[in-house]
């Protein structure tokens, strides 16, 4: 029997349609569609504006264009969408409805699970044009109690007791993109194992997020302090803290010291500086060839750390000239990522060879795998070749 290669779950992005909230903060029929139509160039040959091609801008009100995705998701060696769950305390929840059509339906009959975008909604989360722009909070990400993480608990449990959802070690997979945001977060994972066992779940599979490398540091009581980075600095401490939390596994992210070393390190925090002061002389960009050769560290190689694979990332359909742009990504290269990522979970367990793909369709972020006008199907062909 041949052993599995990975067990590849893409990001979704949800945004796809408009919702009254952002109709009020960024004017009728706002959608992720919005920033990534009107994007710009903003240095010469930077690819963009990005064009849909077999998905058009399309509506994820529509059912069609969710058995779509799957359908190309499949066929690349996809094993299952990981939905971005916007929960903000209180029962209030965002951009819920494509999800909850697709457990309500049974369609597309395509695996699932949800991470927790556990962040405050500002004027900058869909736009970000000018670092000097005022940060006014338009949705505020709160934990007002125990009873609030039953409620919460309770909401996915259909979910989570469906047979497409992805489960690791017989547990339900769920993700929390920010672990130190949690009050007490140690106490919210004993709670939900608690009612998970108490509904029939052999509990819940809690991944974390943790960057291998940060210009912050993780002290005695899990509070992250400012320091200055080292790219040949350990990561060990910053994983564990976050195991130490009660974490099973870990999604890890090495694009901080992929860019630090693309850059050298003073000259990365004197640009982030002059940035920061001047609004924006000039465009910070990276060369995704280099950004690739060192993504992960050797800690990835650990059973429960679930490393993430990327085709891009640009921003500045969002952010324009203010964002960090990766440049020069083509399926080849991409490639050549996904294989530096099966070579560091080759030896692990077939249940943990989880690669966290960034993204599905983040259009606006740069990371995307639907078929554009440029590259077609390359980035899921690429894809498939290797992990099927």
């Amino acid at each position: 029997m041949n052993k599995k290669k990975a067990r590849v779950i893409a990001y979704y992005l949800p945004q796809y349609h408009p919702i009254p909230e952002n109709d009020e903060w960024w004017g009728k029929g706002f959608t992720e569609w919005t920033n990534v139509g009107k994007a710009k160039p903003v240095f010469k040959g930077h690819y963009q504006p990005r064009i849909p091609a077999d998905l058009g801008y399309y509506d994820l009100r529509i059912p069609e264009v969710r058995e779509q995705q799957a359908a190309m998701a499949r066929n690349a060696g996809i094993e299952g969408f990981c939905y971005w769950h916007y929960w903000f305390g209180n029962g209030k929840q965002l951009l819920e409805r494509p999800f909850n059509e697709v457990l309500e339906s049974g369609k597309p009959d395509f695996p699932f699970c949800l991470s927790w975008a556990n962040h405050s909604w500002t004027n900058k989360t869909w736009l970000n044009y000018s670092k000097l722009t005022e940060s006014k909070v338009l949705m505020e990400q709160t934990y007002p109690g125990e009873q609030d993480h039953i409620d919460h608990f309770y909401s996915l449990l259909k979910a989570f007791k469906d047979s497409r959802y992805i489960c690791v070690d017989g547990k339900p997979l769920f993700m929390i993109f920010d672990p130190l945001h949690i009050p007490d977060v140690k106490s919210f994972i004993l709670l939900w194992e608690k009612l998970a066992k108490e509904n029939g779940l052999k509990g819940i599979h809690f991944v974390g997020i943790a960057y291998n490398l940060l210009p912050t540091r993780i002290d005695e009581n899990n509070k992250k302090k400012l320091h200055i980075p080292n790219k040949s600095e350990s990561c060990s401490s910053r994983y564990k803290a976050i195991f130490d939390l009660g974490f099973n596994a870990i999604n890890s992210r090495g694009f901080f010291r992929a860019e630090l070393i693309a850059k050298g390190l003073y000259r990365k925090l004197f640009i982030s500086l002059i940035l920061k002061l001047t609004g924006g002389l000039f465009v910070t960009k990276y060369n995704y060839k280099d950004i690739i050769k060192n993504l992960y560290v050797n800690e990835d190689s650990w059973e429960n750390v679930y490393p993430v694979i990327i085709p891009n990332k640009d921003r500045s359909p969002r952010s324009g000239k203010y964002a960090d742009i990766w440049h020069g990504s083509t399926p080849e290269l991409f490639q050549k990522n996904v294989e530096n990522a099966l070579e560091i979970i080759k030896n692990k367990d077939d249940e943990h060879k989880i690669l966290f793909l960034m993204s599905w369709n983040e259009w606006a972020e740069g990371n995307y795998m639907e078929p554009d006008l440029k590259f077609g199907h390359g980035y899921l062909d690429a894809l498939r070749k290797v992990i099927m």
